[in-house]
């Protein structure tokens, strides 16, 4: 099979690890794959997965568009790039792509056409933008049935045109990975912490975090708060650290290896009003981490064999503290809840496992 794959950006995250995982797995398997980007790539540490596709002999190709003004003529440079070698199937992946690259495709006469639905925002403008494409397109793959469900609802996309896939860990890289060592921050090595990693947005839910911290990370304790991650509540989340004083909590910027830091902390704590499917959940779970996460699309799925001791309502921190507490209270429980959550990934929620489910669904829409 020939397939391209459309992205909006290649900065690190959750559906751009999802198309290098996925684009790797095909071309292993003989399949053609080549991948463009609206935006220009990332430098830096943030090149990563660019570098991984290129390392893999994957042709990557970006339209250098990075800002929204510049989309559209992005989109067809798109269709040039389409018509030039035309693959069986076009994948696209997040809003700018679905929308522009959906349309780019259907001119170059590409078939099939299918989407990705990544993560379940009640933005009604967008909604509405992604309906007009979803029509355009073959089928619709969604991370988890939770946002299967918002795009039956929000983007009139019938469950029968919709597919669930959900997201690959490579279990290994975080099950072997060596446990960082506090003192390299400057605490004790034996802290029990509480991880945040993230975008630092109100989409996360931070500020349930900040509301606890007397429970997460009392003074004079052992206890402690690790936040790691940028984005636009940077500034604001740094002058609250200050005050609550960096023994108890600590900010750091994202990291390219987070695997090390995971294996350490005592838990993860994903607070978020919405998600699609949190990767950061699913590492967690392959480092055998507890996981305190809320009722959001995909963790619901990813914990659902240990729900009650893992997952509270969209924005209950009170009942986010009680399920903290005895992860950071008992070792044996969170030991438990951790093999336990090691169990569930490896067996459902391997990268290879999501391959062929993608690969399987391909071939049958090339048939």
């Amino acid at each position: 099979m020939r397939v391209d794959f459309v992205i909006t950006e290649m900065y690190v995250s959750g559906a751009e690890r999802c198309l290098t995982q996925l684009a790797k797995g095909l071309a292993e398997s003989g399949d053609s794959v080549r991948v463009f980007s609206f935006a220009n790539f990332p430098t830096g540490d943030q090149s990563l997965l660019v570098d991984q596709l290129r390392d893999a002999g994957i042709p990557v190709a970006s339209a250098h568009a990075d800002h929204v003004s510049s989309f559209l003529s992005a989109s067809a440079k798109l269709r040039s790039w389409l018509v030039e070698s035309p693959p069986d199937i076009c994948q696209t992946f997040l809003f700018h792509a679905n929308v522009l690259g959906t349309l780019a495709a259907k001119k170059a006469g590409v078939k099939i056409r299918v989407g990705g639905a990544r993560i379940a925002e009640k933005r009604w403008f967008r909604n509405r933008i992604e309906r007009h494409a979803v029509k355009q397109m073959s089928s619709l793959i969604c991370v988890s049935h939770g946002v299967q469900e918002f795009a039956a609802t929000h983007l009139n996309c019938p469950t029968t045109k919709s597919l669930v896939i959900p997201n690959g860990v490579d279990v290994l890289r975080f099950s072997t990975a060596t446990p960082m060592a506090w003192s390299e921050i400057g605490w004790p090595d034996d802290s029990k912490v509480s991880l945040f990693v993230g975008r630092l947005h109100p989409q996360k839910g931070i500020q349930l975090l900040q509301s606890q911290i007397d429970s997460l990370a009392p003074a004079q304790s052992d206890r402690r708060l690790l936040i790691v991650g940028s984005g636009p509540l940077q500034s604001e989340l740094k002058s609250w650290a200050n005050d609550i004083g960096p023994d108890r909590v600590k900010m750091i910027p994202w990291q390219k290896e987070i695997a090390p830091i995971i294996k350490a902390c005592r838990l993860l704590v994903l607070p978020s009003y919405y998600e699609g499917m949190p990767n950061v959940v699913l590492e967690a779970m392959a480092a055998a981490k507890p996981v305190v996460c809320s009722s959001v699309q995909g963790s619901l799925e990813l914990l659902s064999h240990d729900r009650d001791r893992q997952v509270f309502p969209i924005g209950d921190d009170a009942a986010m503290r009680k399920l903290v507490e005895p992860f950071l209270a008992d070792e044996l429980i969170c030991d438990d809840v951790g093999r336990r959550n090691q169990e569930r990934v490896k067996l459902d929620f391997s990268v290879p496992a999501m391959v062929d489910a993608y690969r399987s669904f391909y071939r049958r829409l090339v048939v």
